[in-house]
């Protein structure tokens, strides 16, 4: 058994219901493994149930959880990537509205890999960490993608202990297989070499900051 964030072998049982939970001793991610992953087909018609819209005030209002220190940290005219951008696209207008350039990607919805071949100053991801399946191969990717100076926030719920997480409605959702905890981040912060901060109790952001050599 291997940890799909820092690839230690040393984790172990965590908790069980309908699924198996483990948690790794060094970064704490708490994951579930493939074999109780839903297929493809499952994991989108769970996303088409998402009733999106930015049109909405209320989902505005989740979102500027994420959107306003993101945007807060960035220079004017800046070029994001939203990614994990849903079937109902809203953080990228958001940030349009504010005068940014904006690109998307999803698995689903825009499959577009050229949009993960460019460089940005920032980019946004919504509630998609606790979906990944390799959590170390697209967080790495998407790091590269940042430009020097460059942000990456991320929004998703974080685990607290075994307790709060046997009550946890978060971890119910079929196509949620990994869970972050702050020590998770900063672990994943440090092997970056990033600044980091979290402004919300569910939300992180991290900065490629530029160090002078020595």
């Amino acid at each position: 058994m291997t940890c799909p964030l820092c690839l230690s072998s040393d984790c172990h049982p965590f908790y069980e219901d309908h699924r198996n939970y483990f948690r790794c001793r060094v970064c704490l991610l708490v994951f579930v493994l493939p074999h109780q992953f839903v297929s493809s087909s499952e994991e989108k018609s769970q996303y088409d149930l998402h009733q999106n819209s930015s049109e909405d005030p209320g989902y505005r209002k989740f979102l500027s959880r994420l959107f306003v220190p993101l945007s807060g940290a960035l220079a004017q005219n800046s070029h994001g990537l939203d990614f994990g951008s849903g079937p109902g696209p809203t953080l990228s207008v958001m940030f349009e509205e504010k005068g940014h350039a904006m690109s998307l990607y999803d698995p689903f919805y825009a499959p577009d890999p050229d949009a993960l071949q460019q460089d940005y100053d920032f980019i946004s991801a919504s509630e998609v960490v606790e979906h990944l399946h390799h959590p170390r191969q697209e967080l790495d990717r998407l790091w590269s993608c940042l430009r020097p100076n460059g942000t990456l926030g991320i929004m998703t719920k974080r685990v607290i202990d075994r307790e709060a997480f046997s009550t946890w409605h978060y971890k119910n959702d079929p196509t949620h297989v990994c869970f972050f905890s702050l020590e998770t981040f900063s672990w994943l912060a440090k092997l970056w070499n990033a600044s980091f901060t979290a402004p919300d109790k569910d939300v992180v952001l991290f900065t490629k900051v530029m160090r002078r050599p020595d």
